[in-house]
């Protein structure tokens, strides 16, 4: 049998390939055949031409005037923002004793803006809605107790930190000293820091698993109320030795508007010293003996 060496044989083989791609173009157009077929098609793939190139242009002018409208404007390439954020709804007094129940503590016929410390409740559902101001930067709280003192009591409170933010946070009172729970049962919470006030809005649910450090707040109980400065975040102790606390337990189911004075203006609503005014004022106007 008659063996080829393989380099040549490979070498052929290209310039076959070679030959034959050289050819093919030429063959084409030579052949007269072919050249017939082309003419005779002639007019039916013009006018298929005819019929495409409308495609073709009204594509192009339709991508453009999208890529117009959709991208370019006189401003230029606008980009995606942010929706709006809704600002803080500012409380409502006029609903304390109506729709809601209502604490504030300071000069008489101060508002929610104006008092030392304000706090309102009512129901919404199976929620309490609760909300809280006092003139403070740092923060404020309301604690449910089953006596007027500290010690053992689920408190929430509304703390302003250093990155402008007001957060709800969840602790218990362990004596005189305030543990952070990590189990919080707050939700739509909102707050807001202005006018070196701490306002804040949230709701919880009345009713929820026992727990040591979370209370029903189907049960009535006394209200604490307290604020003061924070340091980085953390609260620190309140603004005033003795912070006001409800006179009775609360219903949550009883909406109350309830006033108490603040320490400055105490002194001249006490008995004893409207006594005293009264008799000051018989003395000045009898004169002495």
């Amino acid at each position: 049998m008659l063996q080829l060496p393989l380099l040549p044989l490979l070498h052929c083989l290209g310039c076959s390939a070679w030959l034959l791609l050289l050819a093919g173009p030429i063959a084409s157009s030579a052949s007269p055949a072919d050249d017939s077929a082309r003419r005779g098609d002639s007019s039916s793939s013009g006018s298929d031409e005819v019929q495409r190139q409308p495609h073709d242009s009204s594509y192009g002018t339709f991508a453009s005037e999208f890529y117009d409208l959709r991208y370019l404007s006189e401003e230029g390439y606008p980009f995606p923002t942010a929706p709006p954020v809704d600002p803080f709804a500012k409380i409502k007094v006029d609903d304390c004793g109506k729709t809601k129940g209502c604490f504030r503590y300071g000069k008489p016929g101060c508002t929610a803006e104006t008092c030392d410390y304000f706090l309102s409740y009512r129901m919404i559902g199976a929620d309490v809605e609760f909300e809280l101001s006092a003139d403070t930067d740092g923060w404020v709280a309301v604690g449910f107790s089953s006596d007027k003192k500290m010690g053992g009591d689920d408190v929430m409170a509304c703390v302003h930190d250093d990155n402008g933010r007001v957060r709800i946070q969840h602790f218990y009172n362990v004596g005189q000293w305030a543990k952070e729970i990590q189990r919080n049962p707050a939700r739509d919470e909102e707050g807001i820091f202005e006018n070196n006030r701490v306002t804040c809005r949230f709701k919880r649910p009345v009713n929820v698993p026992r727990d040591e450090t979370i209370v029903d707040l189907h049960l009535s109980w006394y209200y604490l109320f307290a604020w003061g400065p924070a340091i980085q975040g953390s609260i620190t102790r309140h603004d005033i030795d003795s912070p006001p606390t409800s006179e009775r337990v609360v219903s949550i189911y009883k909406y109350e508007d309830i006033f108490m004075p603040s320490a400055a203006y105490q002194t001249f609503s006490s008995p004893f010293c409207l006594l005293l005014i009264v008799a000051l004022t018989f003395y000045l106007l009898m004169g002495t003996p």
